[in-house]
């Protein structure tokens, strides 16, 4: 009895000398901010005072998604962040939809003045600009709670993409040191997005403006600073002045859906000619009928699908996401023209987890498919890939993962 009370004694003080695993962490962030973070930072003219000021009492945020523990590997998660995993349809739920597009038309009106001025500058249509600013912040009033130097941080030392948040935490850095915005003013969402505009600091830098001319460029406080900024992120990605973003259209079956994506593009005419029409029964504009667009079918056969332009690549560039550049294209047109829904349905389709979707996506490339990477993302690639494997093993091509066809490749 007296050597189990002794050895239950030393497994209590063992326990209690080993720091635990977030201490552990917390020790090996300051190391890295110290030996690893400061050491560029100084070297890019960050004065040390913003630097301490930026970090003072921040410790790695270890709910955030996308983290790799240090000294753990990368592996595919089977926790679903996009919408992609669900039924595409789920995206475009009324309840946020509507919201965007009655705000949008509300705020169409009172800002007038300030919309037609921007797209005069820009270009860019205000319901386009409105949509943005509805989605990203609810038109600014969106709470947006977390510390940005603690998000962008944590994200940077373990996150899958730390490279990516390396370059944004030290834009940051350079906001704060070159008096851009004062340290407090820094907050973002769970991503390290800031301001009604939701830009990260690398986007902050590039393409905010100071459009009510008071000489800041603020994205927090500013209604018109935030939506010039945003048109301004637009041009500066390409926007085509005078040209939609696209159209829903319905797809003949003989018109395979593995002809979707950017690369694929043709005259919009000569999509008319393979039968492919406006669901509105009227004609594609004569402006577009001669410029080039492609097929876009988000859901494959399970749902509408669209003849985009160049310009629903520029919005996708706002956020890497077909849906989020068709949910802005479609707020837009209903903040112009009214609520309308979507004329082709949303099927039961989804409920794969990113995993899934990897492992389908390993086979295919073992067959010689160019699936944009085993990330788990079923984008354009990886949709028109089932497509054509599809229609090789002689099934109707639907370009959609489902279960049926991941069970395939296991």
């Amino acid at each position: 009895m007296r050597r189990m009370v002794r050895a239950l004694l030393l497994i209590v003080l063992a326990t209690l000398a080993t720091p635990s695993h977030a201490a552990r962490v917390d020790d090996q962030f300051r190391a890295w901010l110290s030996g690893d973070l400061w050491p560029e930072a100084s070297a890019r003219g960050i004065s040390r005072e913003t630097f301490e000021a930026a970090f003072a009492g921040v410790k790695p945020n270890l709910d955030l998604p996308d983290l790799v523990m240090p000294g753990e590997k990368a592996t595919t998660p089977k926790k679903q962040h996009q919408a992609e995993f669900g039924s595409p349809g789920n995206y475009f739920a009324e309840k946020t939809l509507g919201a965007v597009t009655s705000g949008g038309r509300t705020r169409a009106s009172r800002y007038a003045d300030t919309l037609a001025a921007i797209e005069k500058r820009y270009g860019v249509p205000g319901e386009v600009v409105l949509a943005i600013w509805g989605r990203e912040s609810g038109f600014g009033s969106a709470k947006i709670p977390h510390d940005a130097f603690q998000v962008l941080g944590t994200k940077a030392f373990m996150a899958t993409r730390k490279d990516m948040f390396r370059k944004e935490v030290l834009a940051a850095l350079e906001m704060v040191d070159k008096g851009l915005v004062g340290r407090k003013a820094m907050k973002s969402s769970w991503a390290g997005a800031l301001g009604q505009p939701q830009f990260l600091p690398t986007s902050f830098l590039q393409h905010a403006v100071d459009f009510d001319g008071d000489g800041q460029r603020d994205i927090w406080n500013s209604v018109p600073d935030s939506l010039a900024s945003i048109a301004n992120y637009l041009v500066n990605h390409g926007w085509v002045k005078g040209r939609d973003w696209g159209f829903e259209v319905a797809v003949p079956d003989s018109v395979t859906c593995a002809l979707e994506g950017p690369d694929q593009g043709r005259r919009i005419a000569d999509w008319a000619a393979m039968g492919i029409q406006r669901v509105s029964g009227r004609p594609f504009p004569a402006s577009e009928a001669s410029a080039e667009g492609y097929l876009l079918m988000p859901a494959g056969r399970s749902g509408p699908a669209f003849i985009v332009t160049p310009n629903f690549y520029v919005l996708k560039d706002y956020n890497e996401s077909d849906l989020y550049a068709l949910f802005i294209g479609h707020g837009a047109d209903r903040i112009a023209h009214g609520d309308r829904s979507f004329a082709g349905t949303w099927g039961k389709v989804g409920g794969l987890y990113r995993s899934d979707i990897a492992a389908m996506q390993r086979g295919l490339e073992k067959l010689g498919y160019d699936v944009g990477g085993a990330d788990g993302l079923p984008g354009f690639r990886t949709r028109r890939s089932i497509g054509d494997w599809q229609a090789r093993n002689g099934q109707a091509p639907t370009c959609f993962p489902d279960k049926a066809i991941v069970g395939q490749f296991e």
